[in-house]
């Protein structure tokens, strides 16, 4: 284990923390869940620095990183739309949730025709991410039905719409690997 590594532990392990203090009847638990989920965050980024820095990647870290980065995401989403009950929020997470399957499941298959640079992390992605993590923080950080809490639906769908143009990226890269017929199963 080094440094990366533990970074990346320790948010997985931050997840049934943000969770049990969501559902905790107490006035804090908006900020305390907003200032867990912004920590896990900068891990996110921090884990990924470190290892290019330290020079401390590993296949360990390579794997587990974006794991530990889609379950704190996909979790955070499913309490916020058991919590707003709003269509237009719901139908962004759902397409968040589903774009990160989609682009996981192209990024192995890619890596096993030894093509994953073709689908290496985009600049859209990149903004995308960070549209979603500052929409997530505002929505954990506020109750439902304010006026940050609308701020963070807004921002929320904006970062779908930028999940739906990165996935767009990514298979439009992937495309002719898709349709080649040396490719394997049809």
């Amino acid at each position: 284990m080094n440094i990366p590594n533990i970074l990346t532990s320790v948010r997985i392990f931050m997840i049934p923390i943000l969770v049990a203090v969501y559902y905790l009847p107490w006035e804090g638990r908006y900020y305390t869940c907003a200032f867990i989920f912004a920590v896990a965050a900068i891990t996110d980024w921090l884990d990924g620095f470190l290892a290019r820095k330290l020079n401390q990647m590993t296949p360990f870290g390579a794997f587990f990183d974006p794991v530990a980065d889609k379950l704190m995401v996909s979790v955070a989403l499913v309490m916020l739309v058991a919590s707003y009950s709003n269509p237009l929020l719901t139908l962004a997470s759902a397409v968040i949730v589903g774009r990160e399957i989609v682009i996981s499941a192209l990024r192995e298959w890619m890596a096993e025709m030894g093509k994953r640079a073709s689908v290496a992390v985009s600049y859209i992605g990149k903004l995308k991410t960070t549209m979603q993590m500052l929409a997530i923080f505002i929505l954990l950080g506020t109750q439902p039905g304010t006026l940050w809490a609308h701020v963070g639906e807004t921002v929320l769908v904006v970062a779908a719409l930028l999940t739906l143009w990165s996935m767009y990226i990514y298979l439009k890269a992937a495309w002719p690997e898709l349709m080649s017929k040396q490719s394997g199963e049809n």
